[in-house]
């Protein structure tokens, strides 16, 4: 099912024509302008620290860390850096347009459905998720390519290639860490050899790996700054080195929303010229706050273990949603979830399209688009012309709720056929290709 773009394809133009104004985003300030800013110009001074053997954090842990990564990335980025800005700025765009296209391949091709999509019903998750994609062009956030590497390790996982599978989750996991998610999954689900590779190759990718560049004990002590500063810290004013994010309306992360819930917390504190502004529905410390998240975190858990089918139940078509389950809950489980964060709903989202159009239940077809179409206008709600006041309720992770409700309803309730244990079909059956 995995193929290259095609010129014979109408919607493949469509593809490339917006993959060339994505690029110019990012190349045309660069090169006629004064320069393109956001992210970019950050990763070429890490890529330049590594080439120069300068040091990425601060000595105190405490400061303010320009870079937040671990090193990993830097060493990566040093490559084209090496070059210059433009080089650089290239590269991640090809690596975004390529982490594009395979995301919608592998996507499409794990959705379980036996199916294999017209082409508009293949594109239509990419148009739901398009807001998202233009963020990662515009402002080089590497979210994308994380998830393309980790549809692409599940689809290994999936073709009997755990240990390639595990040292695809490991490099996700060193170059941004919130996809470490998947190892607890990985140990439940018993996919030892899985997790013991994913180990290992985090520990080779974040300790051998830098070390002919950056050299071993600079290497170790800045490793020990990066999880002092980053992952060492938490308190009232915020996490991490992005206090004046953590607890805004620009973060819609599980743990954010359930505090600016139970505490008074200034969802606007990221832009000081804007008054205060409250949501909370109680008034709980801080403490009592990370224990209600405990508690819910918890609970969400608990229930996500239940709804797994047993591995003798288990087919094509509910792995797919379970994965797709977990791609939610990995989502809002990041202790810093901006909008852009919300480009993983892309599995989800592609997996409940294809329950709503080749599910062999009329009603479930009609209630899943349904349910689409609920989650689709909670997204839109993050468009500038609607106050941020909605999305420091949580509209994205509202979303995700409800993408996740799906999900669990089609796993708890698949076809009679299926329900009677007959074999998922032997081949794929096409659907109408124009």
């Amino acid at each position: 099912m995995l193929r290259f773009p095609s010129l014979r394809a109408p919607l493949d133009y469509l593809f490339l024509a917006c993959c060339i104004v994505l690029t110019a985003d990012v190349l045309a300030p660069e090169i006629w302008g004064s320069g393109k800013t956001k992210d970019y110009p950050l990763w070429f001074w890490a890529g330049q620290q590594v080439l120069r053997g300068g040091n990425l954090y601060p000595a105190d842990p405490k400061a303010y860390f320009e870079f937040i990564y671990p090193p990993p990335p830097a060493v990566l980025l040093a490559i084209p850096a090496y070059f210059g800005k433009l080089t650089l700025y290239i590269c991640l765009s090809v690596v975004n347009v390529v982490a594009w296209w395979m995301t919608a391949q592998f996507s499409n091709a794990m959705a379980g459905s036996g199916r294999i999509p017209n082409p508009w019903l293949f594109a239509l998750p990419a148009f739901a998720t398009v807001t998202f994609v233009f963020d990662m062009f515009d402002l080089g956030q590497p979210n994308l390519v994380l998830l393309a590497m980790m549809l692409f390790a599940f689809w290994l996982l999936q073709h009997e290639r755990p240990w390639m599978a595990g040292g695809m989750f490991a490099l996700a996991t060193a170059i941004k860490v919130f996809p470490v998610a998947v190892f607890p999954y990985l140990v439940w689900r018993r996919q030892w050899a899985t997790a013991a590779s994913m180990a290992i190759f985090t520990a080779i990718f974040l300790f051998v790996v830098p070390a002919p560049v950056r050299g071993f004990q600079h290497n170790v002590s800045e490793l020990k700054t990066w999880f002092q500063g980053m992952v060492g810290t938490s308190s009232e004013q915020g996490f991490g080195q992005r206090g004046e994010q953590n607890w805004s309306w620009v973060n819609q992360s599980l743990i954010a929303v359930t505090h600016r819930l139970t505490r008074p917390v200034n969802y606007n504190q990221d832009n000081a010229a804007k008054p205060a502004a409250y949501m909370n529905l109680a008034d709980v410390s801080f403490r009592t706050a990370n224990w209600i998240v405990l508690a819910i975190s918890l609970l969400i858990g608990l229930g996500f273990i239940a709804v797994m089918p047993p591995r003798a139940r288990i087919t094509p078509r509910s792995n797919a949603e379970e994965i797709g389950i977990l791609f939610c809950l990995m989502t809002v489980a990041s202790p810093l979830a901006r909008q852009y964060y919300f480009m993983w709903l892309f599995f989800p989202i592609t997996v409940l399209v294809h329950r709503a159009a080749y599910d062999p239940r009329a009603a479930v077809r009609t209630g899943t688009w349904a349910g689409l179409a609920v989650a689709g206008l909670l997204m839109c709600l993050s468009f500038p012309v609607f106050p941020n006041d909605l999305q420091a309720y949580g509209n994205n992770l509202a979303a995700t709720a409800v993408i996740a409700a799906a999900l669990v309803w089609h796993i708890l309730h698949p076809p009679l056929d299926e329900m009677a244990g007959s074999p998922p079909p032997a081949e794929l059956q096409s659907d109408t290709q124009n």
